[in-house]
């Protein structure tokens, strides 16, 4: 309060733009202000100052002595201020913080984001990955990547791809029991962390109701890109989103045995403050991520 008395910022600013123009009439409009809320910040600064600012005449306004000596240096300090906002923006926009799940981190942004780059040069992008939910009120981030169902309180969310999510393994594991020909074949291998609940989704949509998998020996391994690194390694078959793997199923390092895949309704979305919606770093990335994805989902 001591500080506010002292400056009273409200009552300078409109002090600057009524000198500025020569008008309250115009600074009103310029500031989004009654003439009437003009005048009254302005006989606020004249109370604290001590002093007539401007001589009131009809159809027109003059700076006083003290007024003349004032308007330049409260114009100057408000250019100084505006300077300060402008280089804080601009630095703010010169770098877009995303956080995302490490599987589409590793297995899709990181192979498509020079393409954004190329189109945003001026933006430099700083990338967080782990599998917790960041919260935007005490974290540094501008997006965030999510798989999930869409419903965030306070955040906008746009749509990207389905998860879906299917047995992969390697060729060579395959042909080390004969071949996978039925679903229940895939029990004689080591099944990558049969805790998750996909297995348990897949293995019923594919009619195997004993697969038993809480007796098998727990592991997790933390992220989805990790346990396709094990399933190419011949260490277990995993149970992946195939779309991450393009590389690995073309090269024959991943084999993906059946067709049947499942999805437990959750996508992969790009969500954001929708408070920040007509940021431009933002506005820039969600546009180039939803062109991306717009041919697999027409």
């Amino acid at each position: 309060m001591k500080m506010s008395k002292q400056f009273p910022l409200n009552a300078l600013r409109v002090f600057e733009a009524a000198a500025r123009l020569g008008s309250f009439t115009k600074a009103g409009d310029e500031l989004g202000m009654t003439q009437t809320a003009v005048s009254y910040q302005i006989k606020l600064l004249e109370d604290n100052v001590g002093e007539p600012l401007f001589l009131r005449r009809p159809r027109q306004i003059q700076l006083t002595r003290t007024g003349e000596m004032l308007a330049p240096k409260v114009g100057e300090a408000f250019d100084l201020l505006r300077d300060a906002m402008a280089s804080v923006r601009d630095d703010s926009e010169a770098t877009l913080l995303i956080h995302s799940t490490p599987t589409f981190a590793s297995q899709w942004l990181a192979r498509h984001l020079g393409s954004f780059q190329l189109k945003h040069p001026s933006v430099a992008v700083r990338m967080t990955t782990s599998e917790t939910i960041v919260d935007f009120n005490r974290e540094a981030v501008d997006l965030a990547i999510r798989s999930g169902t869409g419903e965030w309180p306070g955040l906008t969310s746009h749509p990207l791809m389905s998860v879906d999510f299917t047995p992969m393994l390697s060729p060579q594991l395959a042909e080390s029991v004969g071949g996978i020909h039925t679903p229940r074949d895939l029990l004689k291998l080591r099944i990558i962390d049969p805790g998750d609940p996909w297995w348990a989704h897949w293995f019923a949509a594919a009619g195997v109701d004993d697969a038993d998998l809480a007796s098998r020996p727990a592991s997790r391994l933390g992220a989805q890109s990790f346990e396709a690194r094990a399933a190419i390694a011949g260490q277990g078959v995993a149970i992946l989103t195939p779309e991450f793997y393009p590389d690995d199923i073309a090269l024959g390092r991943l084999y993906q045995p059946f067709d049947l895949r499942g999805n437990d309704g959750h996508q992969y979305w790009v969500v954001y403050q929708t408070a920040r919606r007509h940021s431009p770093k933002i506005k820039g990335f969600r546009d180039w991520l939803l062109g991306e994805f717009a041919p697999s989902r027409a």
